[in-house]
């Protein structure tokens, strides 16, 4: 196989970057840091980074042969890195068949390795065997393109290597041996991104130097998923992550969505809980995803001023991606080659983008995972959430991430459908075909057979009327909580982010005050004018909505921890385009189901259970499935307290992947 790793291609590798200490010297006099930090390449069309520390090294002393020969082939490529393969075997004689199905194997698993990866190939025997194990490729040179193939120890005259290899592909440096893991590039085309991240060779990370073309996009590099091997200490190992900037991760700088935040504030020095327990599970962290500003809910037009609002993928590509976890929901309804992102909820932001961009997504019962080190709208509502493309992966994850709850062994038997919420009784209207809800409808009859039982239809807004405390004269869900939701996430938000903000940003910058997004400013203003009891007051009716929905509606039960499921449409296949201007920014007044798991401390999970087609008005034709032009349809679960890693590992894992 010819190499497309041209001398034109290879003028990349010259490029150095920030990252890696590697000399001092003098200049006029001031110590400079000289500083290496990898390298880009194209190789087959397809563009590299070579992280600055190489994994291991080829021990070549004293094989002068081998060295003359790498030597040589490097000079095919510019002298500098080789394309290697690492190929681990328990097969004690390796011959040509058994090499062809480990690399289709490997086509079929990995986006990185390719077979431009074998101009080298080197073999380990992790295997038993009475005898020396042995290869026999006597026409790889042809097949393949590989010029040489050298082996471990374990075979006779094998080559020894400082570190062992994982199988995948490599690059290897012609002079002095060193082995570079090969990470490979994609261009954020979606905008999700506020930047791409690599590990610095200890406890954190830095930003990725490098960049490949694009209009106004950032680069992610992602490794090979032959380097990792799943375990029950890591069997999330080699899942690749993407987190919401409002999260700290050790040696990058938070930024929240604002850039004089991210500017005044250095890289932090430990990494979140949260994050770090994903990183303990195996997963790679390749990047952090663009936040509305402080988490606070905005649209694409106007709203997002200081960052681009991401694009959303679904449909004709010019529709809202909701918010706040905008960059983490828009990055994995994108990209087939991010595994998962996470983002934060406090009133619906992992929600929203999971119905906006189709994927599942949720949030957990309150208190599910840490906050530390994340940056709070509230402490009382805030809640961290995943973000999969598929039900089986994100019960592993959900499973991993959030701990210590209680299992159960039998589902609910109830299915409580508020009428107010769907718009209609199905049962006594059936939904015409075609519709919205026709497949919620369709999905609940599916729900059904599968637990056993039949839907029981409510009134929401009427249940509350009927059996409200006796001491509470709130006429309605919308009176009692007309302002809770807003009060609590104002006042908060100031104490604890805006006010020490401001106050540093005008001490580092001779008393002016930095820009602020238009929501935020609007929201923040109107906590300004609340009371300092307004807090306490917000506080107790949200404990009075808990207690009654707990007592009420979704009821505790020994058995199936969760008494009933309640459904409720998150979104219904309607159009929201990005270039619509709307109303100034305005406070999140008012009452919704959207609401319920917020003040009930419930976790809400979001999937995706079918398309509608629609007329863009941006392609000016109406959108076909080829063309992947609809809206997605959600239907939320909302269940008690520790029956979170119920419906991870059950319900979603047995029931949905047949439902949707």
């Amino acid at each position: 196989m010819s190499h497309p790793f041209t001398r034109s291609a290879m003028d990349v590798l010259g490029r150095l970057y920030i990252g890696l200490a590697f000399a001092l010297t003098l200049v006029g006099g001031a110590q400079v840091t000289f500083q290496l930090t990898g390298r880009t390449l194209v190789l087959g069309g397809v563009s590299y980074f070579v992280p600055p520390s190489p994994v291991s090294q080829l021990q070549l002393i004293g094989d002068i042969k081998t060295q003359k020969l790498i030597q040589s082939i490097g000079r095919t490529f510019a002298g500098a890195l080789i394309p290697f393969s690492a190929l681990t075997t328990e097969t004690a004689h390796l011959d040509e068949n058994s090499l062809e199905k480990t690399l289709h194997t490997w086509e079929t698993l990995d986006d990185v390795w390719s077979r431009y990866f074998l101009t080298g190939l080197f073999v380990s025997f992790n295997g038993t065997s009475r005898s020396p194990p042995s290869i026999s490729l006597p026409n790889v040179a042809k097949s393949l393109g590989t010029q040489i193939v050298l082996t471990s120890k374990q075979y006779t005259s094998g080559t020894r290597v400082s570190e062992k290899l994982a199988p995948g592909p490599y690059f290897v440096d012609a002079i002095s041996g060193n082995v570079f893991q090969a990470l490979r590039l994609y261009n954020d085309e979606n905008q999700a991104f506020l930047y791409g991240t690599i590990s610095d060779g200890h406890d954190g990370f830095q930003e990725l130097s490098a960049h490949i073309g694009g209009a106004a996009t950032e680069s992610i590099a992602v490794p090979s998923r032959l380097y990792f091997t799943p375990t029950a200490q890591k069997p999330l190992a080699g899942k690749r992550l993407a987190v919401k900037d409002i999260y700290d991760v050790q040696g990058l700088r938070t930024g929240c969505g604002n850039r004089a935040f991210y500017e005044l504030y250095p890289p932090k020095n430990k990494t979140a809980p949260a994050v770090q327990r994903l990183l303990d599970g195996g997963m790679v962290l390749v990047g952090k995803t663009k936040t509305s500003q402080f988490a606070n809910g905005e649209v694409a037009t106007a709203d997002w001023v200081d960052l681009h609002a991401p694009y959303n993928a679904r449909g004709d590509g010019y529709q809202d991606g909701s918010s706040s976890s905008t960059g983490s929901g828009t990055s994995m309804g994108a990209y087939s080659w991010l595994d998962h992102a996470i983002g934060s909820d406090t009133g619906g932001s992992m929600r929203g983008p999971s119905g906006a961009n189709g994927v599942f997504g949720n949030r957990p019962s309150h208190g599910a995972v840490p906050l530390d080190d994340v940056m709070p709208l509230s402490p009382e509502l805030d809640t961290g959430g995943i973000f999969a493309r598929d039900a089986k992966s994100w019960a592993t994850a959900g499973h991993w991430w959030y701990q210590n709850f209680t299992s159960f062994t039998s589902f609910p038997k109830t299915i409580l459908f508020p009428i107010d919420d769907f718009g209609q009784s199905f049962l006594s209207n059936p939904p015409r075909p075609g519709t919205a809800n026709a497949l919620f409808n369709d999905f609940i009859n599916k729900m059904e057979t599968f637990l056993g039982t039949n839907r029981t239809e409510i009134n929401f807004s009427n249940m509350w009327n009927t059996t409200k405390p006796a001491n509470v004269t709130a006429p309605s869900l919308q009176l009692l909580l007309n302002t809770t939701y807003a009060d609590i996430i104002t006042l908060d938000q100031i104490a604890l982010v805006a006010d020490p903000f401001i106050a540093d940003y005008k001490v580092a910058h001779d008393g002016r005050t930095p820009f602020i997004n238009p929501t935020p400013l609007a929201r923040w203003g109107y906590g300004r004018t609340l009371p300092a009891t307004q807090k306490n007051e917000a506080l107790v009716n949200k404990s009075i909505f808990m207690d009654w929905f707990a007592t009420q509606v979704v009821k505790s039960d020994n058995a199936t921890c969760s008494e009933s499921i309640f459904l409720y449409p998150q979104s219904s296949g309607r159009t929201n385009y990005r270039d619509q201007y709307r109303s100034p920014p305005g406070v999140p007044f008012g009452f919704s189901s959207g609401r319920i798991a917020v003040y009930a401390e419930t976790p809400d999970m979001v999937v995706p259970i079918g398309e509608l087609a629609y007329n863009s008005t941006v392609s000016g034709r109406r959108n076909n499935f080829a063309s992947a032009n609809w809206i997605e349809i959600i239907s939320d679960l909302a269940s008690r307290s520790s029956a979170a890693v119920q419906w991870y590992n059950r319900l979603i894992t047995s029931s949905l992947l047949t439902l949707s």
